[in-house]
């Protein structure tokens, strides 16, 4: 029997670039339950990806690292008969935007020395250009969920 869908909390856009893509980011970046401190954090990273990119629009520069940085595929573990095995499995639409956010903002993270709002600019534009560390996350999923491709019967 399958489950019941979940009633998902729609994330509104956000305030300056009444974006919904933004305003979940901004929910993404927060910790701790401050999300003023999280809006002026994404806020002036895209401002310096203006900046730095000479673009009119950073939203621009931010969907293309998020379609970059987001899987089609991914390794879901299930137990078969005793052994583990790691089935390949294509990403829904709203996890793969999910993934594609977490990554680019835990790149973010593990880099050191600059302000988090010059890290998320970096890692953003990196990934608009196919580069950086979320980038080579997805390019890991997807060797695994290949090397694993012999494995796909046991799909469910």
């Amino acid at each position: 029997m399958r489950r019941k869908v979940k009633n998902r909390n729609i994330v509104g856009p956000d305030l300056t670039y009444s974006s919904p893509k933004v305003g979940k980011f901004i929910n993404y970046v927060m910790e701790s339950g401050k999300k003023n401190t999280a809006r002026k954090v994404v806020y002036e990273a895209l401002t310096i990806i203006k900046e730095k990119e000479k673009v009119e629009d950073p939203i621009e520069v931010l969907d293309t690292a998020l379609k970059n940085a987001s899987p089609t595929m991914e390794v879901r573990s299930r137990r078969v008969g005793g052994a583990n095995y790691q089935i390949p499995r294509e990403v829904r639409p709203e996890r793969r935007l999910a993934l594609g956010m977490k990554w680019i903002i835990e790149a973010a993270r593990a880099k050191k020395g600059q302000a988090m709002r010059e890290r998320l600019a970096d890692e953003i534009i990196l990934a608009s250009k196919n580069e950086g560390g979320a980038v080579k996350k997805r390019e890991n999923t997807h060797k695994m969920a290949e090397a694993n491709k012999a494995f796909a019967h046991f799909a469910w």
